[in-house]
């Protein structure tokens, strides 16, 4: 399974595009429309099962009542566990390819760059050869509008909980991913990943986030403009 990690140039479609701060760095980027935001910062109970029910009003439009509230419960089970992770944002797609529903999920945290000698070009070469000596997956180091990346491509298993089988017990399925690791020069690090259990989406899926990780954009604490690869990093 590959994707084409030339990630081109994207155009921002949204008025208002997510943000996290990492500590004097801003980090900006774009979500496709078909993305829903997750609640993962709302700690109010109440108000984060409000969004949820929106936002399975918003992703299955005239759906039964049945299928909405699945999937607010499976939305609530993932905000759950990507909470637990610290993750700083997140979104859900649903949608049909090729008369298939399919189903993808966009988170983006923030992390504590490896120690690694030669700052952004350092750490990249370091991310790089730690995923290589890991794992199976397929890892390239490559160069986005905002500066140095490394991309990660490979399967892993998920478990299902009980709650949503029929049988009532845990089933294993695989999930589909590319991870994006962009360091920065202030030894943070963002780590972007899209995922999918449903292959039929992969490949728009792949090509929407590519177009999201090419959306990445930097900026130094006064607002000018952060490329890491031109700023000899």
């Amino acid at each position: 399974m590959t994707t084409d990690t030339e990630l081109p140039e994207f155009v921002p479609t949204h008025a208002v595009s997510p943000a996290i701060h990492a500590d004097d760095i801003n980090v900006r980027w774009v979500m496709p429309e078909i993305f829903h935001d997750l609640p993962v910062q709302e700690t109010d109970e109440d108000e984060a099962v409000r969004l949820l029910e929106e936002l399975a009003d918003k992703a299955l439009p005239g759906a039964s009542e049945e299928d909405r509230t699945r999937l607010a419960v499976i939305c609530a089970l993932s905000t759950g566990d990507l909470m637990a992770a610290t993750v700083d944002y997140a979104s859900i797609c649903v949608t049909a390819v090729d008369e298939a529903l399919c189903t993808a999920t966009v988170f983006v945290s923030l992390t504590d760059s490896p120690e690694a000698p030669g700052g952004v070009r350092g750490a990249t070469k370091a991310i790089a050869s730690g995923l290589r000596r890991t794992g199976t997956d397929e890892v390239t180091e490559v160069e986005l509008p905002c500066g140095r990346a490394v991309t990660c491509i490979g399967t892993r298993n998920t478990t299902l909980t009980g709650q949503l089988t029929d049988e009532g017990e845990p089933t294993d399925f695989p999930t589909w991913y590319i991870r994006v690791y962009v360091p920065l020069p202030n030894d943070s690090m963002v780590i972007m990943e899209m995922q999918t259990p449903t292959m039929a989406g992969w490949e728009v899926f792949s090509t929407m986030f590519g177009n999201t990780v090419s959306s990445l954009r930097l900026f130094r604490a006064d607002g000018s403009r952060l490329i890491t690869s031109e700023a000899g990093e």
